[in-house]
């Protein structure tokens, strides 16, 4: 496969990749808009305690999706509008944002496997918190804060060996709603699921981040030393050849050359002893006694020395 075969599937090849990545991108989005308002998350964000435990890891969450999803969207415009433009701007550009986006990936895929149940912990300590002041009776802000927590995961009260509630907490549960699942377990089983998307999000966004960064840097160096598709070829200046003058453009030439073309014509008719006077008879006509009279002594000291007479006219009408 010759250089242009592979310049021209690396641009097909990355043209693929940045609209997959605007999926992507597109698919995070819809994550962390999920992630701010859904109701399984915003009602534990919203519980009014002195000190929250899951607000500063949601806010984090939010503020870490919403760069990663401008970084990679930018970065797929960017690097399509540089392969279609064969722009080494537009391509560096790209490449800097696919690499702040794999930055930004390593360190979440690093603190997902350094901190997997940093997440699941703040938002069970929210909601213990949350159950034990209820439970407690300091206020009745915390019992309709966690009836709506209860609502929304569907399920209620905490079963553990090591509660000292006692029987208020047994009267926290009764008729249907007794049938429901522990709350620990119903929100560890929603953060999984949650948690299992977000992981599986990231490393399609790893493998397509790397082919990105492996594509626009190749086409950056193909741009770069000259093996681009849409490139018309390059003018370089040829030495002119002794003899040849330089072509002049066509207004000029149709003004300068009809004088030009009498002045041989009337020189084959007329000869060289009247060559002066078909010389004063254009300059009277043509009105360019500029040009004509300044070259008049060249022309008659060339006479003398050459039998062809003028430069550039057939030698066959100075024979006579």
């Amino acid at each position: 496969m010759g250089p242009w075969s592979r310049v021209r599937v690396a641009k097909c090849q990355m043209l693929v990749t940045c609209f997959f990545i605007l999926l992507l991108g597109l698919s995070v989005a819809t994550m962390v808009t999920l992630t701010y308002f859904g109701a399984h998350f915003a009602v534990i964000r919203r519980a009014s305690l002195e000190k929250n435990p899951y607000q500063a890891v949601h806010q984090w969450a939010f503020s870490a999706g919403l760069s990663l999803v401008g970084l990679l969207t930018l970065g797929a415009v960017l690097s399509a509008a540089g392969t279609v433009r064969e722009a080494q701007g537009l391509m560096a550009g790209g490449f800097l944002c696919f690499s702040l986006a794999f930055c930004a990936q390593v360190q979440v895929m690093f603190w997902r496997l350094h901190s997997p149940t940093q997440v699941e912990d703040a938002m069970l300590d929210t909601y213990d918190l949350v159950y034990e002041q209820a439970m407690k009776g300091t206020s009745h802000v915390r019992r309709q804060e966690l009836a709506a927590i209860q609502d929304t995961f569907l399920c209620c009260g905490k079963r553990s060996p090591f509660s000292r509630l006692g029987s208020t907490e047994a009267d926290l549960c009764q008729g249907q709603e007794a049938a429901r699942e522990d709350c620990l377990q119903g929100i560890r089983s929603i953060l999984r699921i949650h948690q299992q998307v977000t992981s599986s999000l990231t490393s399609i966004g790893l493998a397509l981040t790397v082919s990105a960064l492996l594509l626009s840097s190749f086409l950056w160096f193909a741009v770069r030393s000259g093996c681009s598709l849409d490139r018309k070829g390059r003018y370089t200046l040829a030495p002119r050849a002794c003899g040849h003058q330089p072509q002049e453009p066509s207004l000029f030439r149709r003004s300068q050359g009809g004088p030009a073309r009498c002045l041989c014509s009337e020189a084959d008719a007329i000869g060289p002893r009247r060559y002066s006077g078909s010389l004063r008879w254009l300059q009277d006509n043509d009105a360019a006694p500029g040009p004509l009279s300044r070259h008049l002594p060249a022309h008659r000291a060339l006479q003398g020395r050459s039998p062809g007479g003028l430069s550039g006219c057939p030698a066959r009408g100075l024979s006579g």
